[in-house]
Order: C-alpha cells, then sequence, then structure tokens
C-alpha cells in the first residue's frame, strides 16, 4: 500500500535507495536526506509493505510570493501507477497560497504537467554538474 506524507522525521537515507535515475553524477542518500531537510515543502510516497520511499516532490521557496519545484521522481517499478500525479497534486495544494509556483522540465514532461494545471513556459538554466555530492 502507498502511503503518502509531508513529514520526514521518519525516513532516514536508507529509505532513498535508487533514485536519480539516468543522471550522470547522481546526488547520494546523504544528499538526497538534505535536499529533502532543507526544502520548503516536500511530499512523499511510501510503499508501507517494503517500508521504502518509492516517490517523492520537493519545493524551495520564499514562504511568501513564490516557489520552485526543483524535483519529481518515482522509482521505475512504480511509475505509471499515479503516484507522480499525487505527489504533484498534493504539492501544488500545498503550495496555493503563493502567487507564483514554477518548474523546469523537458519538452516532452511539459504535457505531463499541464495535465496537473501547469502552463508550459520558457526557462532558462545553467547545471553545474561538478557540484553534485
Amino acid at each position: 500500500m502507498i502511503e503518502y506524507t509531508n513529514n520526514i522525521n521518519d525516513i532516514n537515507e536508507s529509505m532513498l535507495q535508487g533514485f536519480f535515475v539516468g543522471w550522470l553524477d547522481a546526488p547520494s542518500p546523504t544528499t538526497h536526506m538534505d535536499i529533502l531537510k532543507n526544502s520548503y515543502c516536500v511530499w512523499l510516497a511510501v510503499d508501507t509493505s517494503t517500508n521504502k520511499v518509492v516517490g517523492f516532490i520537493n519545493a524551495t521557496s520564499d514562504g511568501f510570493l513564490s516557489a520552485y519545484i526543483p524535483l519529481l521522481e518515482v522509482l521505475p517499478e512504480y511509475q505509471n501507477k499515479g503516484i507522480g500525479a499525487q505527489l504533484v497534486m498534493r504539492m501544488l495544494e500545498s503550495l496555493n497560497h503563493l502567487y507564483m509556483v514554477d518548474l523546469l522540465c523537458d519538452k516532452p514532461l511539459q504535457a505531463y504537467y499541464a495535465k496537473r494545471g501547469m502552463t508550459p513556459a520558457t526557462g532558462a538554466i545553467i547545471r553545474n554538474y561538478n557540484c553534485i555530492k
């Protein structure tokens, strides 16, 4: 059974295995835990039968005007089961008091987020791949 929570107090690094699939230099579980701890808002999908985090989404924010959603991931074996959609919905509800919520993604993913009420937009990025721990 999948349970959704925004409480990271019961989460530990051993529950965060297998994420960042396809990344050239994936963050370690320690860094992943630090990302979650330092986020403005986090939602997790936990498989209660294995006590493993199978999906997560996080946001950074000033808490008054804007937020940015940098990461949404669902483990490959749990994809296409509505977990990502649930995580996005819960995050957008958590951030609905803010004027702007931004998310950058590759063009093929824009339709996914559009189905969840977001509007495709143009952006610009810098990636410093040597900064990942």
